[in-house]
């Protein structure tokens, strides 16, 4: 039965305790074989997939997991869009790698990643036909900006141009929408996090205003005038810009004299929008620990994932906790 965030919040504390810590994951990075790892992950909820070598199926098995946390979620709330704030990425990924599957002629139905909302049925019909009864007005509009583009283009880049900057777009719609500044402010730390790496990679390749005009978003809280004044500037000058932002203490570790670490900065926004979602422990009413819970668990999973893959391809312990995302 689906009730307000008073019933809800009691439910996400509780699930909360179900959550790696920090010291089993620093016990699983110390391990010396995937016997050790299994024996840890007893008596947790990740019990019931250890079988034999269970490590070459992990992706299924963390698929799985973020899955099943959707649905129960699902249950219990009264507003799914807060649900989908966090999973529209992967609404928005099935977008395009279907889209392109759907262009070139190819199968790419093993690319798809569920997002608690539309399968790939649903996703694909509306991909072919450009209509839907299930998915929502903005993502059909999405779909059909893909086709308007594709009667005068047929690089096929251009469709993660168009459905980036339409994810972002509605990412601080439906933000605004919910009224929470914690969220909207996590929102507009992801949407500057993507415009400052793609305005980077623009200028390393030394594309046109035009084009990075047309790749940047406008829903940011840096404003996309200011990233453009920057165009036709050094990657020093723009860097030099950066340091001064309201991001440049957090974004120092990945920024070099001249060029950016992407790899870092990938690592650095994660733990940006973990900080951000802190407060919700001091929180019992309203989203914020429904959504800090989400991506709690999303982390775990990608930590669960750098672990798992990271051993077996003999990683050394300094390396694999070099990639781990903050607890």
């Amino acid at each position: 039965m689906k009730d307000t965030f008073h019933t809800v919040n009691p439910i996400i504390r509780i699930k909360e305790n179900e959550l790696l810590t920090e010291e089993t994951f620093e016990a699983m990075i110390q391990a010396n074989s995937f016997e050790e790892i299994q024996t840890l992950l007893k008596n947790t909820i990740y019990e019931k997939y250890l079988t034999d070598n269970f490590q070459f199926r992990f992706e299924s098995i963390l698929e799985k997991t973020m899955t099943e946390t959707y649905q129960e979620l699902l249950d219990i709330v009264s507003n799914p869009d807060i649900i989908w704030l966090y999973t529209m990425k992967y609404t928005f990924h099935n977008l395009k790698v279907l889209t392109k599957a759907e262009k070139l002629g190819q199968n790419y139905d093993y690319l798809f990643i569920p997002d608690g909302f539309y399968s790939l049925v649903d996703v694909k019909s509306a991909v072919q036909t450009g209509v839907s009864g299930v998915l929502p007005a903005t993502v059909l509009k999405a779909i059909q900006d893909v086709e308007d583009y594709f009667t005068e283009s047929s690089i096929i880049q251009g469709i993660d141009v168009i459905y980036d900057r339409r994810y972002l777009k509605e990412q601080r719609r439906l933000a605004e929408t919910i009224k929470d500044p914690v969220l909207l402010e996590a929102v507009l730390l992801s949407i500057d996090f993507s415009n400052i790496v793609t305005m980077a990679r623009c200028l390393l390749q030394n594309r046109t205003v035009g084009f990075m005009s047309t790749v940047l978003s406008e829903a940011g809280a840096i404003k996309k005038e200011e990233l453009l004044s920057y165009a036709e500037s050094s990657m020093a000058t723009f860097i030099a810009f950066l340091k001064k932002s309201y991001l440049g203490e957090a974004i120092a570790p990945a920024l070099k004299e001249d060029t950016i670490d992407f790899l870092q900065m990938d690592l650095i926004q994660e733990n940006e929008q973990t900080k951000c979602f802190q407060i919700a422990q001091t929180q019992a009413f309203g989203p914020l620990p429904l959504v800090a819970f989400m991506n709690a668990k999303e982390v775990e999973l990608t930590n669960l994932r750098v672990l798992i893959v990271g051993k077996r391809s003999g990683f050394t312990k300094q390396q694999i906790f070099e990639r781990m995302r903050n607890v």
